[in-house]
């Protein structure tokens, strides 16, 4: 649906850069911002997309955190103490 709203130039700023860190549209962008609030809000989990990679394998989306040997070595420690 195509509406006109206002809002504060501070928080067109930051789903700009939403939408652009993340390949969206500004209006998908507001969209999940708007959904992410509401969950939040309402205590609901955000449930988890898996995704494929290109031999099937299931992956975990991107959350722009590197994960390292050490941080699996250190779970793993805790996981078996």
């Amino acid at each position: 649906m195509r509406t006109n709203v206002n809002i504060a130039d501070d928080a067109r700023h930051f789903a700009e850069i939403y939408a652009h860190a993340n390949g969206f549209t500004l209006g998908d962008a507001i969209t999940e911002l708007i959904r992410k609030g509401a969950q939040s809000a309402s205590g609901a989990p955000e449930p988890v997309k898996f995704g494929r990679s290109a031999s099937g394998f299931p992956t975990l989306p991107s959350r722009d955190r590197i994960l390292t040997t050490e941080m699996v070595l250190d779970a793993l420690e805790d996981e078996f103490v």
